[in-house]
């Protein structure tokens, strides 16, 4: 499990460090390292982060599809403002699923971690929701989720994923940074 842990963590960290940089390539690097997770997480019988990798599969190619309608002349995505009422009914939804899908993992399987892991699961798809449709917002949830992620996973004996995630809080903090930037510096147009 170490090899396949590792090169999925390292085209996961390339795919985020892609994100940071509003490029649309981090969607088919990402696609490449969710695809190597499904079997580590399967192995660790974290089924909710099985499920989310699955997810991933189709929020990364709707996100990818939505992006290259959204580029600058550069060739980076434009920034979008993510209203506060789409953000509260998003989160609403997130922790709904979460303790549904936590109950559940709970009752009908042998999951590790249930309740956790169904709730950070849940609320990834939301932060993924926003990343597709290019909010700011997507860092602050990525920062959230990805902290305790680092625990979960160390937890779990999964630390080459633990120490990624510890990246991933980096690279979210820096792409919180940018992208406020970019924001800042040309508000985007649907």
């Amino acid at each position: 499990m170490t090899l396949h842990e590792t090169a999925a963590a390292i085209l996961s960290a390339a795919a985020v460090w892609l994100t940071t940089r509003r490029s649309p390539w981090c969607f088919p690097v990402g696609l490449l390292s969710v695809s190597i997770y499904i079997w580590v997480y399967a192995g660790a019988r974290l089924y909710s982060e099985v499920l989310l990798q699955c997810f991933w599969v189709v929020m990364l190619l709707a996100g990818w599809w939505r992006w290259l309608r959204h580029l600058d002349d550069t060739g980076h995505v434009r920034v979008a403002p993510l209203r506060r009422r789409d953000a509260g009914l998003h989160l609403l939804i997130g922790v709904t699923g979460g303790l549904a899908l936590g109950f559940a993992m709970h009752r009908y399987t042998n999951a590790a971690l249930p309740w956790l892991d169904a709730m950070l699961t849940s609320l990834s798809l939301v932060g993924q929701l926003w990343q597709n449709r290019r909010h700011v917002a997507a860092w602050w949830m990525w920062i959230a989720v990805d902290v305790v992620y680092v625990g979960m996973f160390a937890s779990k004996h999964l630390f080459v994923t633990s120490v990624l995630y510890i990246g991933f809080v980096a690279l979210a903090v820096k792409g919180l940074r940018d992208w406020t930037r970019a924001a800042a510096a040309a508000p985007a147009a649907d």
